[in-house]
C-alpha cells in the first residue's frame, strides 16, 4: 500500500462497503451473461436462418468454426493487451466493438456477411475473459480467486440457460433478426457503465484499509502493467512446460464445450422432436447444472486449501483431473440415452463438469502467471482452447449432415475431452518464473 492510500484511507468510514471486492464479481458476471448471451444468439436463432437464408447445418457449424477460430487466434494480442495498457479501457472497449458487431448480424442477408459479422464478434470478445481473470487477481487473494472465478465464469453458462427462455420468446414475437439488435444494444449501454463506475482497488473510495490490506496479503490489491520490452516476457511464456500443459488441456476442454454450445438446442429439435416452444425450457435446463456446478468446483476448491488439504495450484489441477474424466463419461454416454430426461441429465452433469474444468483453468492462471503477466497466460491457454474447438462445431456438422446421427461427434468429444486430465495432471506442476 503507498503512502497516498493509506492517508486516503481510514479504516472505517460512511459510505465505504465491507468486503467491496465481491460487489466487483458483479460487472464481471453481468458483462459475461451479456458476451454469451450475444454468442448464443447464433444457435438459437439457427432453425429460422436455415430457413430463411437457405443455411445447411454445416453453414451454421462453419459459423462456429469461424468465430472460435478467430478467437483464438485474437486471444494473443489481446492478453498482451490487458497487461500492457489496463484491464479497464480493454473491457469497455471490447465490449462496444462486439455488441456493434452483434447488432449488425441482425443486418446482413447472407451467409458471406454472417461470416464477416462473426469474425468482428470475435476479435471485440477476445479481451473480455483475459480482463476478467486480470481483475480477479487484482482484487482478490490467491486463496479466494478460485471461487470467486467460479462466479463470474459462470455467466459463461447463465448465459446460455437464460438465452433459449429469452431469445425464443423475442424471436417469436418480433423475428431471429430481432435477438442480435436487442443483445448489441444491451452490450453497449453496459460497457458505458462500466466505464463510468469500474476502480481498481488502489483508485476506490469504498475500500476500507482492513480489506485492502486482506487482498494485498494475498497477493492482489494492484494492477501491475507491463513496461518497455514487455514483448520478450510474454513470448518466454511458451518456453513453460506448465503453460503448453495449461495450452493442451483447454483445447481438450473448449471442444467439448463449444460442441454443446453450438448444437445443443439443434440435437434436441432433431432427436427428440421437441416443439420449439419447449425449446426453451430444456435448452436451458443443462446450462443453470453448468453455472451450478462451476460455482461449486470453486467452493470445493476454496475448502481444500482452506483446510489445507492442498495447495492452491494443487487443488485446482485436482478439480480439473476429476471433472475431465466426469465431463468425458457423460459425452460418451450421450447418444446411448434413449429418453429425453435422461439425455437432459446427462447433458446436465457433463456440462457441470465442463464447466468447473474451466472456471478451474481460468483460476489456475492467476496462480501459475507472475502479477504482470496474469491476462497474457490466461489468453495463451484461451488461445490453445479455442484453437482446437474452432473445429469442434464445423467438424461436428459436417458429421450429422452424412451421418444423420450425433452419436460419432458427442464420443468423440468425449474422449478429448477425458485427455485434458493427462495435460493438467502431469503437465502443470509450477508457476512460471518472474
Amino acid at each position: 500500500m503507498d503512502d497516498n492510500m493509506t492517508a486516503a484511507q481510514p479504516a472505517a468510514t460512511a459510505g465505504r462497503i465491507a468486503n467491496l471486492r465481491w460487489t466487483v464479481l458483479f460487472w464481471l458476471l453481468v458483462g459475461g451473461i451479456i458476451n454469451y448471451l450475444d454468442r448464443a444468439s447464433l444457435s438459437i436463432a439457427a432453425p429460422e436462418m436455415i430457413r430463411e437464408l437457405g443455411l445447411t447445418r454445416t453453414d451454421i457449424g462453419l459459423l462456429g468454426t469461424v468465430f472460435a477460430w478467430t478467437y483464438a487466434v485474437m486471444q494473443l494480442p489481446a492478453g498482451w493487451i490487458v497487461d500492457r495498457f489496463g484491464a479497464k479501457r480493454a473491457y469497455a472497449v471490447g465490449m462496444i466493438w462486439w455488441s456493434v458487431a452483434t447488432y449488425l448480424t441482425g443486418v446482413v442477408g447472407a451467409l458471406s456477411g454472417l461470416v464477416v459479422m462473426r469474425v468482428l464478434l470475435a476479435i471485440g470478445e477476445a479481451p473480455c475473459w483475459p480482463t476478467a481473470a486480470k481483475i480477479t487477481s487484482v482484487w482478490f487473494p490467491g486463496k479466494e480467486r478460485s471461487f470467486a472465478t467460479g462466479i463470474w465464469d459462470s455467466s459463461s453458462k447463465w448465459g446460455p440457460a437464460l438465452a433459449p427462455a429469452l431469445l425464443v420468446a423475442l424471436m417469436a414475437a418480433f423475428g431471429w433478426r430481432a435477438l442480435f439488435h436487442v443483445t448489441g444494444a444491451a452490450g453497449i449501454v453496459f460497457a458505458l457503465l462500466f466505464l463510468a463506475f469500474y476502480r481498481n482497488p488502489r483508485e476506490s473510495k469504498r475500500l476500507t484499509r482492513a480489506e485492502f490490506a486482506h487482498i494485498e496479503a494475498g497477493g492482489g490489491g494492484h494492477e501491475r502493467a507491463l513496461g518497455q520490452g514487455s514483448h520478450r516476457a510474454w513470448s518466454a511464456l511458451f518456453r513453460q512446460r506448465s503453460v503448453w500443459g495449461m495450452i493442451l488441456g483447454y483445447f481438450c476442454a473448449i471442444w467439448l464445450w463449444n460442441l454443446f454450445l453450438v448444437f445443443l438446442p439443434l440435437y434436441l429439435l432433431d432427436r427428440f422432436h421437441v416443439t420449439f416452444a419447449q425449446l426453451g425450457l430444456y435448452a436451458a435446463v443443462p446450462w443453470v447444472g453448468g453455472a451450478l456446478g462451476e460455482i461449486a468446483g470453486g467452493y470445493l476448491t476454496r475448502q481444500l486449501v482452506d483446510r489445507r488439504v492442498a495447495t492452491p495450484i494443487g487443488a485446482k489441477r485436482a478439480m480439473l483431473v476429476t471433472c475431465a474424466i466426469g465431463a468425458a463419461a457423460c459425452a460418451v454416454a450421450m447418444p446411448f440415452v434413449a429418453s429425453l430426461n435422461g439425455t437432459l441429465v446427462a447433458t446436465t452433469l457433463g456440462l457441470a463438469f465442463i464447466a468447473a474444468m474451466i472456471g478451474s483453468a481460468w483460476a489456475l492462471a492467476a496462480d501459475i502467471a507472475p502479477p504482470p503477466l496474469v491476462a497474457s497466460v490466461s489468453s495463451i491457454q484461451n488461445f490453445g482452447g479455442y484453437f482446437g474447438g474452432a473445429f469442434s462445431p464445423v467438424v461436428a456438422g459436417y458429421l450429422v449432415d452424412h451421418t444423420g446421427s450425433y452419436a460419432i461427434a458427442l464420443v468423440s468429444g468425449g474422449l478429448i475431452a477425458g485427455c485434458a486430465a493427462l495435460f493438467y495432471g502431469l503437465m502443470v506442476r509450477k508457476p512460471v518464473p518472474a
